[in-house]
């Protein structure tokens, strides 16, 4: 039926063998109004598999996706009690961590680099800044696996991060939780969502955690309310707010001891007390979804966001001979308890201060059609973003340095403190950009098992990098103005092949790119170098049970990043780098999600990566400008990495569950440090003790096992120790 008002002219027969009857008047009925609404929205929070993604533009099945994605649930996440963007990822397959020298977690996925400020994105739109995200207001993460530049524009050549986020329902539905934790830890979370019509609700979402964790303390909080009414009818609106504001510590790292980690509690830490990871991001977006009777979609989304970074980091090396134990140099033989170590050679703040500003619009249309004969599944769009980044440098007072006290071995809950306030705050760089992107793809169904996507994405993106003195002689004066800008296209094709409703086989070929002003600047020679290009390749499958409560994903991928950066040999001072490296990595993957029986459900999820290697840098030199050379295997790229989940529902009101995680053997880049693998253990137990109130106990690194699981060339960050938890959830 058409949307809208309709009217019928009512005929009545006369009975047979009566009298012709005149034809009653032409009656005029008017039927109400009847508006499109999509189907039922699911609860989604009772299993760990997912059957739909919205990463690959549009809510799709997964099945259709010819390219691998993991999907961690909330029923997951709340399992596992994971808190945090980096606790979440852990528990996926092929991820790894580099710790930068500006206290970011870079992730690696499948042996390439995501960037904190290009590959993560929440629903769909770039999520564009450094701040340590949270999980309490996700509905779930998804990891879209190779290249994602045909989606999303410039990224990195391993894939994307999506962070789904709660939204407002028609379920009446609500929760509130507190949990407890040794190391301090307390954290208080609720989640309320409340039918306000026959098409609108109200949700918000907010959070409270504390914890003293060894010294390098937790303190946050966060809000997200969301309101949304014509919910599945043709004309819906969205308008959300999101604000996380931290205040924790920061552990930076510790240093390798002759290549090893340091033979301490994995609990140790000896940053000052502070030290602080300060800062906070705010989001407004406003969305409207037109639906309309052919069941083609229009989606238009406008975000808003303000993002703070202050962070006051210590560096933690060993003292020199002269202030150690009988004046020796620290070795495996010498280190003890009374090992003296520094913080920053004594005064330096390892800062970042920042602040951006992001606007982001995005317009993507989905439509369904046939025409020659087949069916069409289009997904075309836009998407303009505009930042402003304004970096700070910070400074000792005029009075003099601000010297954080050296400490000892023995001394590991953190200690010494300095005025970090009375440090001088000046801008010393800035960074403007802007990106434009248009994208079409089409999924064809050419036979009943058969389909084949094609899609083809043009970018420009414009940056404008400038830098300041801070001397008091020149104050502010400009003392470097670089830009440049990029006009590329990506592409995207894959073939489908599913014989039953149950199976899916693809193949795919995709490409990406990544510009030189990822990081909000332009260095001397990379200002004149055009973006690196990558592409990968996939073969794969989903299979799912016969009853389609569980999802089994097989890959074989081959990823290549094919004109890395290098500095231009030819020049004897050079003016730009050169786009003459090349570096690859393949292996297999393999997720299990959902329920096997009735009562054991499963997630599994393992990367193997056997073959990796820099195929190709400078001639001359023979190394990349990450120093590695040609025929070394990458660092971060452990050959074996994952996770396994497991729950049993024992009883009725008793349910168990156990896991694993674990990594190979892994190097640093620019390092001949080798970390030793590692297999960690955690157990829970959850017990529903009715009306709605359920109690959970949750153990992580159940061995206390000390291990490297962040790397860097000069410093690791240890695992999280042994950690234990009591949950309390009420629902209502």
């Amino acid at each position: 039926m058409a949307l809208g008002t309709t009217t019928t002219q009512a005929q009545i027969a006369a009975p047979a063998g009566a009298a012709s009857a005149p034809a009653p008047a032409p009656a005029s009925t008017v039927l109400p109004v009847v508006r499109a609404r999509v189907q039922a929205e699911p609860a989604g929070k009772d299993s760990v598999q997912a059957t739909t993604t919205r990463i690959g533009k549009g809510q799709q099945e997964l099945r259709d996706v010819p390219q691998s994605v993991t999907v961690v649930t909330e029923r997951l996440i709340d399992d596992r009690n994971l808190d945090t963007l980096k606790d979440t990822l852990k528990n996926t397959a092929g991820i790894s961590f580099l710790a930068a020298e500006g206290g970011e977690e870079d992730i690696r996925l499948r042996g390439f680099s995501l960037q904190a400020t290009g590959d993560i994105f929440v629903d769909g739109l770039r999520d564009p800044a450094f701040y340590e995200r949270d999980s309490f207001n996700w509905d779930r993460l998804e990891v879209l696996r190779g290249s994602a530049s045909m989606l999303f524009g410039r990224g990195s050549t391993g894939g994307a991060v999506n962070q789904v986020s709660k939204l407002p329902t028609l379920f009446a539905g609500s929760e509130v939780g507190v949990t407890l934790g040794n190391q301090g830890y307390l954290r208080g979370t609720a989640d309320l969502n409340v039918k306000t019509g026959d098409n609108a609700a109200l949700r918000v979402n907010g959070m409270v955690t504390l914890g003293d964790n060894h010294g390098a303390k937790i303190d946050k909080h966060g809000i997200a309310p969301s309101f949304r009414w014509g919910i599945g009818t043709s004309d819906e609106f969205l308008v959300s707010l999101y604000h996380l504001e931290n205040n924790n510590g920061i552990h930076y790292g510790l240093p390798w001891l002759n290549g090893k980690v340091l033979p301490v509690d994995p609990s140790s830490y000896y940053g000052a007390l502070s030290d602080v990871s300060a800062g906070s991001a705010t989001m407004t977006t406003l969305g409207y979804t037109k639906r309309f009777a052919d069941r083609s979609e229009w989606k238009t989304t406008l975000r808003v966001g303000r993002y703070e970074r202050d962070q006051r980091a210590s560096a933690v090396r060993f003292a020199a001979a002269a202030l150690q134990p009988g004046g020796v140099a620290v070795s495996e033989a010498t280190f003890g308890p009374d090992t003296v170590l520094q913080r920053s050679g004594g005064n330096g703040t390892h800062a970042k201060i920042q602040d951006l500003d992001a606007i982001t619009f995005q317009s993507d249309y989905d439509k369904k059609f046939q025409a020659l004969g087949l069916k069409h599944s289009v997904q075309a769009g836009v998407d303009v973003t505009k930042d402003a980044f304004i970096g700070f440098t910070a400074a000792n007072p005029a009075s003099g340095a601000l010297i954080k006290p050296t400490i000892t071995v023995a001394q590991n809950r953190g200690g010494g403190w300095v005025d970090e306030s009375l440090r001088v705050i000046h801008k010393n760089r800035d960074f403007e950009s802007e990106a434009l992107g248009a994208y079409a793809q089409d999924l064809v169904q050419l036979s009943p098992g058969w389909k084949l996507l094609a899609g083809l994405r043009w970018d420009r993106f414009e940056g404008r990098y400038r830098t300041y003195s801070t001397a008091t002689a020149n104050f502010g004066a400009v003392t470097g103005d670089r830009g440049r800008s990029d006009s590329l296209f990506s592409e995207r094709l894959g073939a489908l092949w599913q014989p039953t409703p149950l199976t899916s086989f693809h193949f795919s070929y995709g490409t990406s790119f990544n510009t030189s002003g990822d990081a909000y600047q332009f260095d001397a020679l990379g200002s004149n170098t055009p973006p690196e290009k990558s592409r990968n390749f996939e073969l794969g499958a989903k299979i799912d049970s016969e009853s389609g409560k569980a999802t089994l994903r097989l890959a074989l991928f081959h990823a290549t990043k094919y004109n890395e950066r290098n500095r231009d040999e030819e020049s004897v001072s050079p003016t730009n780098y050169v786009l003459s490296g090349q570096r690859h990595a393949a292996g297999f993957e393999i997720d299990v999600a959902g329920r096997i029986t009735p009562q054991w459900e499963a997630f599994v999820s393992l990367a193997w990566i056997p073959d990796a290697e820099v195929d190709r840098a400078s001639s001359v030199l023979g190394t990349t400008l990450t120093g590695e050379t040609v025929g070394q295997r990458p660092g971060l790229t452990p050959k074996l990495s994952g996770t396994v989940w497991s729950t049993y529902q024992l009883t009725p009101r008793l349910r168990l569950g156990g896991g694993l995680n674990a990594r190979s053997k892994d190097t640093p880049q620019q390092s001949s440090i080798v970390a030793r693998g590692f297999v960690t253990a955690d157990l829970m137990a959850e017990f529903d003790a009715g009306g709605g109130l359920l109690f959970k106990l949750n153990v992580s690194n159940l061995t206390n096992m000390l291990y490297a699981e962040t790397l860097y060339r000069g410093h690791y960050i240890a695992g999280k120790p042994r950690t234990v938890q009591l949950s309390s959830v009420f629902k209502f």
